[in-house]
């Protein structure tokens, strides 16, 4: 039978950041179009006929918070007849990581507010980005036992408990920190600085590290494999 396709395509994208007060924290802003207006929304939108999905959900991040990162990978594909009332419209979802503390949040476009909001605490969200979010979750939680994504989430120099929080945190149970730390010192991917860090209590300042991103890649290129 002959087939007659009206079909759009658009990008979302699933930004996660860490707050060490708030936990893990995703993206969201505000509408000021409809469908969903004034309803809060993943950052995203139409694929322009002249550019890449790439391109696409770089613009839609920066245009409608302010945000430009580097780590962005695609999620999943979203095409349920239903998702979107405007009519057939396909949604490639990506999802990337940054730290907030580096980004002044700035919504613009047809976006009039951008903020960050704790994964456990997220508002009612327009069409079904709660469930890309929900899927996006599950994707983070499972590659950061194999790959050290985490680091994206920190500063440049952090002591070693924050690293164990972000694990604790991303991972939503608690880590035997002996065993941890064993492992992350085996695999010798970070550097240690002759710095510290004062620390909220009032125990000794905590020393300070970096991850060394070409000691993982050698050893990865050698076999290793990195779980946590």
């Amino acid at each position: 039978m002959p087939i007659k396709q009206q079909i759009k395509l658009t990008v979302d994208a699933v930004v996660f950041g860490y707050i060490p007060k708030e936990g893990i924290v995703v993206l969201l802003i505000k509408r000021t179009i409809e469908p969903f207006l004034h309803s809060w929304a993943l950052p995203g939108g139409f694929v322009r006929d002249e550019e890449s999905l790439e391109n696409a959900v770089t613009r839609e991040l920066l245009t409608e918070a302010g945000v430009n990162i580097n780590y962005l990978e695609q999620l999943y594909t979203f095409g349920m007849p239903n998702r979107d009332p405007r009519g057939r419209v396909v949604s490639i979802a990506y999802f990337g990581l940054v730290n907030p503390t580096n980004y002044k949040l700035a919504a613009s476009s047809d976006a009039e507010d951008a903020t960050w909001f704790n994964i456990k605490e997220l508002p009612d969200l327009a069409f079904d980005h709660a469930t890309i979010i929900d899927l996006a979750v599950k994707r983070l939680r499972n590659k950061i036992r194999y790959e050290p994504i985490g680091f994206e989430l920190l500063d440049k120099k952090f002591p070693i408990a924050d690293l164990e929080k972000l694990y604790e945190t991303l991972l939503d149970r608690p880590i035997d920190r002996r065993n941890f730390q064993k492992k992350i010192n085996h695999l010798g991917i970070l550097i240690a600085h002759n710095e510290k860090q004062k620390q909220v209590s009032q125990g000794r300042p905590a020393k300070l590290f970096s991850f060394n991103e070409e000691k993982y890649f050698q050893l990865k290129k050698d076999g290793m494999a990195f779980e946590i």
